[in-house]
């Protein structure tokens, strides 16, 4: 069996060669062989340079680094592509994700999971935190159509039918979480306890950063926002209709005389904020549809290791145009100089249907 190991990347010209040694050091006396496929997201350091000098050193550390900073739900998209392996680690770089459980996670899957998930315990975090990440996946999990759990991340060990499952969902706006939990399959966990930051360095997960992935997880992955709206707005409209009759009923009976000015000032505010909010709901869903509909790559490539592997190429998610190696992408081909053509368009069947 071949194990890839996915790591994404950004700065981390420091943790990879002691990364790349935990791995092989914890794969040492396990039956299987072993493959690096690190992803350089943009890095501003010399990460893609230390990936080609870990790769002159071990061939089976394999590199790609892209054009550019696009995020890690692309670089992890990339490192899929580009495994090769029967089974897939996905870990981040800065050794958070302890390497020993590679082990356990390996023998859970011998036992026929497609996929073992690392859930990271919440000992040791600060209570206002802890109780946000709990609400939110309550509300999370009250809005989509999957489960998913409480601390659990992009630590997982993927057999090669979720991987290839994983590859043939081709959307742009990408909610991991989501999607590891939509493709399904028989799954089993395991608790561990988040490492520090190698080298002590500091989170990079600032609290806007945190706000805007929470965001996206719900927005990316269903269309409940919307149907809020349409609630809140029955309701809305309900009790209007009901204070409107309400205040009818006492001028006619009472002969009082109706107050309006603070009640006016009052439901114009509150109604013109909703308007604003479940308008600003409506944007986002556009602007999704718009950078969906405009089918560009997840990923650009600017340096690998190697080509893309063969079977990722026929792949949905081949939006992914990669400019390195033989191919660039699923509608290009190379002439006989090598320069890269587009096959030409297949002539119309003629007309066969009779003249009137």
């Amino acid at each position: 069996m071949l194990l890839s190991v996915v790591v994404p990347c950004h700065d981390e010209e420091r943790v990879l060669p002691e990364l790349v040694a935990q791995v092989t050091a914890v794969m040492e006396d396990v039956p299987a062989d072993l493959e690096f496929v690190l992803v350089d997201d943009g890095s501003r350091d010399r990460t893609t340079e230390v990936m080609q000098e870990l790769h002159s050193r071990d061939p089976r550390v394999r590199y790609v680094s892209l054009s550019r900073n696009f995020g890690k739900e692309s670089a992890m998209l990339a490192g899929l592509a580009y495994a090769r392996g029967d089974a897939v680690v996905i870990m981040d770089a800065d050794l958070q994700h302890p390497p020993r459980l590679i082990r356990q996670m390996l023998d859970l899957l011998q036992q026929g999971n497609d996929q073992v998930v690392a859930r990271r315990t919440r000992d040791g975090d600060a209570f206002g935190r802890s109780m946000l990440a709990r609400l939110y996946y309550r509300l999370v999990n009250a809005l989509v159509e999957v489960r998913i759990e409480d601390g659990v991340g992009d630590f997982r060990l993927l057999s090669r039918r979720a991987v290839d499952a994983l590859l043939q969902l081709g959307e742009y706006n990408r909610f991991s979480k989501g999607l590891f939990a939509w493709i399904g399959f028989p799954t089993a966990t395991i608790d561990y306890r988040n490492e520090a930051r190698f080298g002590g360095d500091a989170s990079r997960w600032t609290l806007r950063r945190l706000l805007n992935y929470g965001i996206d997880g719900i927005m990316s992955f269903n269309n409940a926002p919307l149907r809020l709206a349409i609630y809140v707005g029955l309701v809305v409209t309900t009790l209007a209709f009901g204070y409107a009759g309400y205040l009818v009923v006492a001028a006619v009976v009472g002969g009082i005389v109706v107050p309006g000015y603070v009640t006016l000032v009052a439901a114009v505010i509150g109604l013109g904020g909703l308007q604003l909010l479940f308008l600003g709901v409506i944007g986002e869903y556009v602007g999704r549809i718009y950078y969906e509909s405009k089918h560009r790559p997840h990923f650009l490539v600017a340096a690998a290791s190697d080509e893309l592997p063969a079977a990722a190429r026929r792949a949905p998610t081949r939006r992914n145009t990669v400019l390195v190696g033989n191919w660039v992408a699923p509608d290009v081909q190379a002439d006989a100089d090598g320069a890269y053509v587009r096959p030409p368009v297949p002539a119309e069947a003629p007309d066969r249907r009779p003249s009137r």
